[in-house]
């Protein structure tokens, strides 16, 4: 269950669409091949915490970002797609 931070509705993942790892940086047009596929293909694929954006589909359609323990599933912290992270609860 996740809390949109737009609609405030309490989500289950049925609700709600998964948009892989968060604050990926897009590579310049002028980019090689190899930075192209490293973008589009490539995730750190953490065991632990992980920055993760996620969709809130079955209600307000906002794009948020969520900070997520993917050993114990935990949400450690729900915040609008706009906002700068908040270094005390955001642990790279």
């Amino acid at each position: 269950m996740i809390r949109c931070p737009y609609c405030t509705e309490l989500r289950t993942e049925e609700e709600l669409v998964y948009g892989g790892e968060a604050d990926l940086v897009r590579p310049a047009e002028t980019s090689s091949d190899q930075e192209w596929t490293d973008y589009l293909f490539m995730r750190a694929n953490l065991k632990g915490v992980h920055h993760e954006q996620w969709c809130c589909s079955a209600g307000c359609g906002q794009w948020f970002k969520v900070v997520r323990d993917t050993v114990s599933h935990k949400v450690l912290h729900v915040r609008k797609f706009e906002e700068l992270p908040q270094p005390a609860t955001e642990v790279v």
